[in-house]
C-alpha cells in the first residue's frame, strides 16, 4: 500500500515542482550549485567563483554559453546542458538576490599594486583602468562581471585564460588588456579587487 501512495505522489510532487518556479530553482540550487559555488552563491574554494550579487544578465549569459558550448568547461556544461532559459532567469535572479560576502585584503603590498593598476592602469604599457569598465568599487555592470570581493586566485585564472585566448566567450577587450598584465599586474589586481566589499 505505501508503495501504491508513493507512487501516485510522485507525479504530483514533480508536477508541484514544475508549476513554481521558485521550487525548480531551489531544488537546482541544492543539487547542482551548491555544491561548488554555496546555497547562496558564497563559494568558499577559490577554484570557484563567487556568484552571490553578481549581474542577472552577466549570470545569464555565461549558463547560456556553457549550456551552448560558447565557453568551455566540461563540469559546467554538464550542469547546464539540460537547463530551459526559465530555469537560467530564475538561477540568475536568485544569485543576485544573495548579499555579497566580504573578504578579508590579501597582501597589503599588492593590493596598493593592484589599487594602482586598477584605477590608473599602466600608462607605459598600455593597460587601461580596470575601473573604466568595472566601475570605481568593482561592482561592473549588466554585461560586465562584478570582480569586488571574487576569490582573488579565481580572478588570476580568468586573467590568464584571457590572455592565452582560451577564454573566447566574452569581451574580446578582455584578451588585449589580459595579454599586456604582467604576472606581478595579474597577481595584484585579483589581490586587491578580491578585497573589494
Amino acid at each position: 500500500m505505501r508503495r501504491f501512495l508513493l507512487a501516485l505522489c510522485a507525479p504530483v510532487a514533480l508536477s508541484a515542482v514544475a508549476a513554481d518556479p521558485g521550487a525548480r530553482v531551489a531544488e537546482i540550487v541544492a543539487s547542482r550549485c551548491a555544491l561548488c559555488h554555496g546555497p547562496d552563491g558564497q563559494s568558499a574554494s577559490a577554484v570557484y567563483p563567487r556568484l552571490a550579487a553578481q549581474h542577472p544578465d552577466y549570470v545569464t549569459k555565461q549558463l547560456k554559453d556553457f549550456r551552448d558550448g560558447r565557453r568551455k568547461s566540461d563540469t559546467m556544461a554538464d550542469m547546464a546542458k539540460d537547463l530551459t532559459d526559465a530555469d537560467i532567469a530564475g538561477l540568475a535572479a536568485f544569485f543576485a538576490g544573495k548579499k555579497a560576502g566580504s573578504r578579508q585584503p590579501g597582501d597589503a603590498d599588492l593590493a596598493a599594486v593592484g589599487r594602482f593598476i586598477y584605477h590608473r592602469g599602466n600608462p607605459y604599457s598600455g593597460v587601461p583602468a580596470c575601473s573604466s569598465c568595472h566601475g570605481p568599487n568593482g561592482y561592473g555592470t549588466q554585461q560586465l562581471p562584478r570582480l569586488a570581493g571574487q576569490h582573488p586566485a579565481y580572478l588570476e585564472l580568468q586573467l590568464k585564460e584571457f590572455s592565452k585566448r582560451e577564454r573566447t566567450n566574452d569581451n574580446a577587450v578582455m584578451h588585449t588588456v589580459a595579454a599586456k598584465l604582467t604576472e606581478l599586474e595579474i597577481r595584484s589586481v585579483a589581490v586587491y579587487v578580491g578585497g573589494l566589499q
